[in-house]
């Protein structure tokens, strides 16, 4: 039975999915004679964790009880309090864990706090389905730096847009759709400032319900963006501007007197290890690339991306000057060049969807 109420509590964590910022995504469930007698989830970021809102509905049931949760309960405090303190108040008699939490914050201290209260602690049930809630910042927790998925649309020859540089629109409505999935699941949106030039996009995630809009980064060396931009005047979404020192300074204050966060580096072209690494000391555990050409090859050029999602189109470009995926950087040997792993393809719409990722014994970043 802990598997099943295991799965109960991970069908529940995903209800919030896009919903909770910063925080992991969590479920709970109560269980006392084999009944379900509580459920929870953590549904926004500084509201109360799954294990409060399980506890809750349970009442006075719980004492005797055992509590399924998909991450271990956390023993400090945060925007809420300790919910091991709650859970040994409750009268718990066990607590079955998916995931050990990897936040240096909890890391093992829950669950030691609940056994030195005398509770009864088991780790690992359906632990592969558990990680995977929180892949992204787990990532990010393990090595400092932002999950990174590139996501684009190509022709079935790999090319981005027609030679005079249009490229809407290259796949159907139902992908589109679809992009704005995993736009709200993203922390971040990360194009190029030509990608704003060309295309002057929102970049939000355009669905029902969506708590907070994943901020808005562009990179932007010379500080060429257009000042009537929709990212800079919608006030939809959060906008940061990665550029340099010898960014024009009147333009910098400008941008930075509507609210626009810009970044700017000593270095003649940020680096994206660089943008990665303050991404991630802002609180950004996640980034959705959707750049151009020269942007996605900055990632694969530093091995820095850990899911690939290509929207395919049943549609040939052709043309030497058509812009291809990775068209500003190239391997020299084959030896040189990444493996990746499928994960899936699938029909979507008229269009198909692959997803992949670096293979893990030739891709060290990953």
């Amino acid at each position: 039975m802990d598997k099943q109420f295991m799965q109960t509590a991970i069908d529940l964590a995903k209800t919030a999915e896009g919903q909770t910022g910063k925080n992991p995504l969590v479920g709970a469930v109560v269980v006392k004679n084999n009944q379900v007698v509580g459920l929870g989830a953590h549904l926004m970021y500084g509201e109360p964790h799954a294990e409060v809102n399980a506890l809750t509905m349970a009442g006075s049931a719980a004492e005797g009880s055992t509590l399924y949760v998909t991450l271990e309960p956390c023993n400090h405090h945060g925007k809420t309090p300790p919910c091991t303190e709650l859970i040994i108040s409750s009268r718990v008699k066990q607590v079955v864990i998916g995931s050990k939490d990897p936040n240096p914050i909890v890391n093992g201290k829950g669950i030691k706090r609940l056994q030195d209260a005398g509770i009864a602690v088991t780790e690992g049930i359906l632990k592969e389905e558990c990680d995977k809630l929180n892949t992204m910042l787990f990532h990010s927790l393990r090595t400092g730096l932002p999950f990174v998925t590139l996501k684009s649309a190509v022709s079935l020859d790999g090319k981005t847009a027609v030679e005079s540089g249009e490229s809407k629109w290259i796949t159907g409505e139902e992908a589109r759709k679809d992009v704005h999935l995993y736009r709200s699941s993203h922390q971040s949106i990360l194009v190029g400032v030509n990608t704003v030039i060309q295309d002057d996009p929102s970049l939000t995630a355009r669905l029902p319900n969506v708590q907070k809009q994943p901020v808005r980064v562009v990179l932007d060396s010379s500080l060429k963006i257009p000042i009537h931009s929709k990212v800079l005047n919608d006030r939809e979404a959060e906008t940061w501007i990665f550029t340099t020192n010898q960014a024009n300074a009147e333009k910098v204050n400008f941008l930075k007197s509507e609210g626009i966060r810009v970044f700017q580096s000593s270095s003649q072209q940020p680096s994206v290890r660089e943008v990665l690494r303050t991404l991630a000391s802002e609180g950004i555990y996640s980034v959705f690339v959707e750049g151009g050409s020269k942007v996605h090859s900055s990632f694969l050029k530093d091995q820095l991306y850990q899911q690939l999602i290509i929207y395919y189109a049943p549609k040939l470009i052709g043309g030497k000057s058509s812009p291809g995926l990775f068209s500003d950087v190239g391997f020299q040997s084959m030896k040189d060049v990444p493996l990746l792993t499928i994960h899936s393809i699938s029909k979507i719409g008229r269009d198909f969807k692959l997803i992949a990722a670096p293979s893990v014994e030739n891709f060290p970043n990953g």
